[in-house]
């Protein structure tokens, strides 16, 4: 158990790091998912007025006479989380549990994987990017659609998880060793 707390607990540095260079000192994420637009003070003084409830909101052209959407233009989704700028330290802590529980689970689901998985660090890195595979997949390809993220962002964020859970199998695999032993990186 100790093997999977020392991994789980290196797994969980690495996604600090993670953050801190690449959402925090790069500002990756925020540019991909706060992007500006021309005309923002109008935009904004517009939807204050008509969006007061939070919720996920759809703004769809005028239908055609037939009652339906024209084809070719855009839908474009608003989100409003009902809290201004004074929460923005709040959506971390509110992710954080998500961000410690998730590399202890990984060590964890790693200990208890096959003797033929855990026999080899490349298999073991590949379990892992696997789980973090299924995240990017469950998380962010699910974003894509309709008043959502357009493909390329979806994909680029998926990118983003999956490389981040490929850090993580790296570390955690290499403290976690054949058969649940420890065993340094280069000594297999």
């Amino acid at each position: 158990m100790k093997r999977v707390i020392v991994s789980g607990l290196l797994g969980f540095v690495v996604i600090v790091v993670w953050m801190v260079l690449v959402n925090g000192i790069l500002g990756f994420q925020s540019r991909m998912t706060m992007k500006r637009i021309d005309g923002e003070r109008e935009v904004y003084e517009t939807l204050k007025v008509h969006i007061t409830e939070p919720g996920r909101y759809t703004c769809n052209p005028e239908p055609t006479a037939e009652g339906r959407y024209p084809e070719g233009e855009p839908a474009y989704g608003i989100l409003y989380g009902g809290v201004g700028h004074e929460a923005a330290g709040r959506d971390m802590l509110l992710q954080l549990p998500i961000f410690i529980v998730s590399p202890f689970l990984a060590a964890w689901l790693l200990s208890a994987a096959s003797p033929h998985v855990r026999s080899r660090y490349g298999r073991r890195v590949l379990f892992v990017s696997g789980i973090g595979l299924l995240v990017a997949v469950w998380g962010r390809l699910r974003e894509f659609g309709i008043a959502s993220y357009p493909a390329r962002d979806a994909l680029v964020l998926a990118a983003h998880d999956l490389a981040l859970w490929i850090l993580v199998g790296v570390v955690v695999s290499a403290r976690m060793g054949p058969q649940g032993k420890t065993v340094p990186v280069g000594d297999e």
